[in-house]
């Protein structure tokens, strides 16, 4: 029991790490730092799989849920859009797109395709690490509360590089705040039903949201 909690334990904070030095100190290409985030987050889910013959059942939902996940998800996007019309006022968005295209080459002309992948696949690559590896895994091994707090943290830490020079400091804490208490209510969602599944819908979304918002400062949407 001790070897695999210090097994995950160690590998999430490597790799949490890792992405946030590959973020803010490589910078690389988009395409490239996913296919390090895949090798990164992936890898180390396999490696734990490999090493402790353990596969986790990530992908089971009970029926009853499925209304209520759809519901919510359609309301996280409902949230995140009318949440970028009603602050823009007051928040300066202007420098994001900037940002995007001088650091990880996020343009115009590839903003869809990159919206896609953010949207289907990064959003499951993530929740397969952060709540089905750093929680639901971890937490047969270190309980409930350290891995519930655990896994947030971590989620929040590696949005850290990611959005680094995009906000005002006050705003940047303030986005990294919420994206804690993301982590727990996206973890809350996959208590009870030990699976990824109650998370990743409105994940999907609120990314379907954010990505909304970022094709209207491209002039992608009018």
């Amino acid at each position: 029991m001790h070897k695999e909690r210090n097994f995950i334990l160690g590998t999430a904070i490597l790799c949490t790490i890792a992405m946030l030095l590959v973020d803010t100190l490589l910078s690389p290409p988009y395409f490239l730092k996913s296919i390090i985030k895949m090798v990164l987050f992936g890898g180390c889910v396999l490696l734990y799989m490999t090493v402790y013959k353990e596969k986790p059942a990530f992908f089971r939902m009970p029926k009853s849920a499925w209304i209520r996940t759809v519901l919510l998800s359609a309301g996280v996007f409902l949230l995140i859009v009318s949440g970028y019309f009603l602050t823009r006022t007051f928040v300066d968005y202007s420098n994001i797109t900037g940002t995007l295209t001088s650091t990880i080459g996020v343009s115009k002309d590839n903003f869809l395709y990159v919206s896609l992948y953010i949207s289907f696949i990064n959003s499951l690559l993530e929740e397969i690490f952060f709540r089905g590896y750093c929680y639901l895994t971890l937490r047969r091994h270190m309980g409930h509360g350290y891995s519930f707090v655990f896994s947030a943290l971590l989620f929040s830490f590696y949005h850290a590089g990611l959005l680094n020079g995009w906000f005002h400091v006050a705003v940047y804490l303030l986005m990294l705040a919420g994206l804690f208490l993301a982590g727990l209510f996206f973890n809350l969602l996959d208590s009870k039903a030990d699976s990824i599944l109650p998370s990743w819908l409105p994940h999907m979304f609120a990314n379907f949201g954010i990505n909304t918002v970022g094709m209207l400062l491209f002039g992608i949407l009018h």
